[in-house]
């Protein structure tokens, strides 16, 4: 009957005619026989199976071996013995170099005929100790998948006792070496399959021997963590750790972080290898696990691991929100990326350039998958927004992609940054803030956050800039009879000369910091810079006067030195004057005092004054990072504790805001004399370079600077509660009060005051309006009446016949900008730019000097963006713009240089022939040394940190580029269907670029 079936098998005839034969055959085979024929039925069909050349002829095998099993019991058990399997395992089967495959599954479908059988044990412990065999083999993923349905359906054959152990752990190992060697999707879809197959035996194992889980946990890591391995570990190793039980995780990971005999590079090996299964489709938990690893690290205050992991992961992480189907797990790895990276700008801003593609990638997919994951992505950008504050031109591009989704409030996104933040000790992470390889390419250099110190870093900043004020401190001789001034030196003189990225103004800190300042909490930078001049300018009067140097070089004249020879650097520079008068207006007597200012601050006008703008006034709690609309009631403006002018009352009838031509004192009834149109800031008649300045930054229906300057210079009822008490008339009277402007400081600082407390509410408030900044500011000077024959004599920007006035121009060239809604908090950071005199050589000094070009001095001067340790490139329309794109980034203090004029000219020109004679200032010896000394140093620390850094880049893992997925993105924008990762499918080129 053999040699029938196997001649009908082997035959040409048409299938339908061979299947007609075949079944006779096997009909008959159900009969009684002899012992003889039946062992050679057994043979011509295990032949077939093993060796069939078609799928048909592996069938018909299969089809009689079942008939045998089942009507000669006797027979089958005979021939499937323990010799014969045993040749099937160790030799295989067919001739050599064309052994079968298919040896597996037919030891799985013989079994089930055979286990009743005496020989069962035998054939299960043959099976035991072969499959352990085969495993150690490293069979491929196929043949794993075989052994893993085999001992799934037949438990009987799993290794027992201390061989199962060795067998989990090896079979982990066979994971480990898995690789799918097709793009196509077929055959990933079948690899995955076998994957699932093998990392379900192992389910299997640990749900009955528990004992097993952690020795198999252990040969993982020990697979991830190799350094000595020439190819990474497979991802599908993320199929097995989905199958570990989450009760065990918290003592898994204590165990990882806590084990001495683990070296910071195998941990940092591991955690980017693990954090590359991201990547893993139809994964469940392996976020969890990622992450709970990641905050064990934290806990044992692995920081260098950490840092270096996230910031080499932390972009392909993000590439994987393109596929659907592992994008929950790597929205979760990302989130706690970068919630917990909050030292340092650095992981967020790497994401910069890819978020506007991935978001419109995310809109454009359309599915509940996308719109969540928008979301949630959404409210991420804005938490490291708020953390990573003053970064506007970056930004920019980020919010208009998400200016559309919601915006989180503010408790949500500190409620964020504090749970998932590493530590809750800053100083801890000290020395691991923002690694900068070498100086900004703009040559200037930051100065390192010391703990919410960016309040003084802007201040000292904007000061630098300044460079009259720099080239004075520099230029100062050595001694001690000033300690401040001198720390200043220093750090002025490492900001211009060193080598560093960033260096740290820490003597300085300690040196100038306020005495109820708390340490480590924000503070108002407005207070620590007139805290910091006021200091200075008391120093320098106790002790050796600034210009000695300039007395003994003999650059003055006699009665240029006597006249600033009295005065303290800081009055030269910063120093003012403003003449207060108050007018009874019952008796018409006028008192006048004069005081010295170094800066103005400047109140906001109440709302239903006369000047343009609304007021945006909420309280702290209820604002969020968000686009603040004006408030329904718009007069919630209340008086502030800071404005000591101007404050409303309740009594008072509001009088529209007086423009420079109505100021000074004038009778009850009497008009205002127009001072020919000139009002503080720019006059669109007389001055085209102003009219362009003023043009560049007033958008329609804001503020101004101007506008506030006026309200600051317009006269001020004092009635009711706040009378006057004249002693001319010896009792309380109604009068009125004005402040002018008497002498223009060199350097004008003025702060906006936008902070306030409401007592009514009991809360603090920021005034959100956004103030327009003119890059040219003119402000009327008050002078005696000869100097406005003599300087109206001078041209157009000189005094008016009359008025008592005479215009000063000033440059815009510093703004520093306050990110938040509170004075205790929030992020400040300054835009500067340079203002030199641009007089040409030679120039006469007979009259005022005059600029060589007037576009240079506004729109041609770079200007740069200081964030504590970056120094970027900006310009004018950032510094006008930030505003509108970040309602929280407002402008706070502004810096403002006198240009040459005739008030100005004596200072102006002292600094002129210092600068030509003496050029950059020369820095005295030891000065010299210790920058040249840190430089050295610098250079050393770099070639230590670059060789330490390259030992651990080289232990990460090596992974795919993880653009490739975003520019697969961006040039397959035409595509449809399940190949395109924004489909939502699981096509080809999405499932290749996961599981590789």
């Amino acid at each position: 009957m053999d040699k029938i079936l196997e001649a009908v098998v082997m035959s040409s005839y048409p299938n339908n005619v061979k299947q007609g034969l075949v079944r006779r055959v096997i009909e008959a085979s159900k009969q009684p026989m002899d012992s003889e024929q039946c062992w050679s039925m057994l043979e011509l069909s295990t032949k077939l199976y093993l060796t069939g050349d078609t799928k048909y002829k592996r069938e018909i095998g299969k089809e009689v071996l079942e008939v045998y099993g089942h009507y000669h019991p006797e027979e089958f058990e005979e021939f499937f013995n323990v010799r014969f399997l045993l040749s099937l395992l160790q030799e295989g089967y067919g001739p050599l170099g064309k052994r079968s495959h298919y040896v597996l599954d037919y030891i799985q479908l013989g079994l089930q005929f055979v286990l009743e059988s005496p020989s069962a044990n035998s054939i299960f412990s043959l099976l035991r100790i072969e499959v352990l065999r085969k495993v150690c083999e490293r069979p491929s993923p196929k043949q794993c998948a075989k052994i893993s349905k085999l001992l799934t359906q037949h438990p009987q054959c799993i290794p027992t006792g201390k061989h199962q152990l060795l067998f989990c752990q090896q079979l982990i190992r066979c994971i480990g070496q898995f690789q799918c060697v097709s793009e196509g999707e077929e055959e990933i879809m079948e690899f995955l399959e076998q994957v699932n197959k093998v990392s379900g035996l192992l389910q299997r194992i640990w749900r009955t021997q528990t004992s097993a889980i952690l020795p198999s946990l252990k040969e993982l890591f020990t697979i991830i963590s190799s350094t000595e391995e020439q190819e990474a570990p497979s991802n599908a190793l993320a199929s097995v750790v989905q199958f570990v039980p989450l009760e065990l995780m918290d003592g898994v990971i204590r165990n990882l972080t806590n084990d001495d005999s683990i070296t910071d590079v195998q941990m940092m090996m591991a955690i980017g290898r693990m954090i590359d299964w991201v990547s893993w489709p139809l994964g469940k938990n392996i976020d969890k696990w990622i992450i709970a690893l990641l905050k064990g690290l934290a806990a044992v205050k692995k920081f260098s691991i950490l840092i270096e992991v996230t910031l080499s992961k932390v972009e392909k992480v993000f590439s994987k929100l393109l596929y659907p189907i592992v994008r929950e797990g790597a929205l979760s790895v990302l989130q706690y990326m970068l919630l917990s990276f909050q030292h340092s700008h650095e992981a967020f801003h790497l994401l910069l350039p890819h978020i506007p593609r991935l978001v419109a990638s995310l809109k454009k997919e359309d599915s509940n998958s996308a719109a969540s994951c928008l979301e949630q992505l959404a409210e991420l950008i804005h938490c490291m927004f708020f953390r990573f504050s003053g970064f506007p031109d970056l930004y920019e591009p980020v919010l208009e992609a998400v200016k559309a989704l919601p915006i989180p409030n503010e408790d949500r996104i500190k409620h964020l940054l504090g749970q998932n933040a590493w530590t809750s000790q800053k100083n801890e992470l000290a020395c691991f803030y923002p690694r900068l390889a070498s100086k900004s390419e703009t040559g200037k250099i930051g100065l390192i956050n010391l703990g919410n110190t960016c309040y003084m870093n802007s201040i000292i900043q904007s000061l630098f800039m300044a460079s009259d004020f720099r080239h004075s401190v520099l230029n100062l001789t050595e001694g001690n009879s000033q300690p401040l001034m001198t720390k200043l030196q220093w750090l002025f003189a490492f900001l211009e000369h060193s080598q560093r990225p960033a260096i740290s103004p820490e003597s300085f800190l300690s040196a100038s910091w306020p005495p109820w300042f708390t340490p480590g909490a924000q503070q108002d930078c407005s207070e620590y810079l007139k805290y910091l001049l006021d200091r200075l300018h008391e120093e320098e009067k106790t002790g050796k006067r600034i210009y000695q140097k300039l007395k003994e070089s003999s650059l003055m004249s006699q009665a240029v030195e006597q006249h600033y020879l009295n005065k303290t650097l800081i009055e030269k520079m910063f120093g003012g004057k403003m003449m207060t008068k108050i007018r009874c207006l019952k008796c018409l007597n006028v008192s006048s005092r004069e005081e010295a200012f170094t800066d103005l601050s400047l109140a906001f006008p109440p709302s239903d004054g006369n000047v343009c703008g609304s007021t945006s006034v909420l309280p702290v709690e209820e604002i969020g990072p968000q686009f603040i609309e004006p408030p329904e009631n718009a007069g919630q403006l209340t008086g502030s504790p800071w404005i000591r002018r101007k404050a409303p009352k309740a009594s008072d009838h509001a009088a529209p805001p007086m423009s420079v031509k109505t100021l000074g004192l004038q009778e009850p009834g009497e008009a205002a004399n127009p001072v020919r149109g000139n009002d503080v800031g720019v006059d669109a008649a007389k001055d085209p370079l102003s009219t362009f300045g003023e043009q560049a930054c007033a958008p329609k229906d804001s503020r101004s600077v101007p506008d506030l300057i006026n309200y600051f210079l317009s006269p001020e009822r004092l009635t009711a509660e706040n009378k006057y008490h004249c002693e001319k008339c010896a009792s309380l009277q109604d009068a009125e009060k004005v402040a002018e402007l008497t002498e223009g400081p060199h350097y004008l600082i003025l702060t906006l005051l936008r902070f306030s407390f409401d007592p009514r509410t009991m809360k603090r408030k920021k005034i959100l309006d956004n103030v327009s900044i003119p890059v040219v500011l003119k402000l009327p000077i008050l002078v005696a009446p000869e100097e406005t024959e003599e300087v109206s004599q001078h041209g157009k920007d000189g005094a008016f016949p009359g008025s008592g006035f005479m215009t000063v121009v000033y440059d815009l060239c510093s703004v520093v900008v306050h990110s938040g809604i509170s004075s205790e908090s929030g992020h400040y950071y300054c835009y500067s730019r340079e203002c030199t005199d641009t007089v040409p050589h030679g120039q006469p000094r007979d009259g005022p000097p005059k600029p060589a070009s007037d576009k240079q001095l506004d729109f041609e001067i770079q200007w740069y963006l200081f964030n504590d340790t970056r120094v970027s490139f900006s310009s004018f329309e950032s510094v006008s713009n930030v505003t509108s794109f970040f309602p929280k980034d407002t402008a706070y203090v502004l810096f403002y240089r006198q240009r040459p004029g005739r008030q100005s000219c004596l200072l102006h020109e002292a600094l002129a022939e210092a600068g030509c004679l003496h050029g950059e200032p020369s820095l005295h010896k030891d000065l010299m040394e210790a920058i040249s000394k840190d430089n050295i140093l610098f250079l050393q620390e770099q070639e230590k940190e670059a060789r330490n850094r390259a030992a651990y880049i080289s232990a990460l893992p090596k992974s795919p580029l993880w653009w490739r997925d975003l520019d697969r993105d961006k040039d397959d924008d035409s595509s449809s269907g399940g190949c395109s990762p924004a489909a939502g499918g699981g096509g080809s080129g999405s499932f290749h670029g996961l599981v590789f």
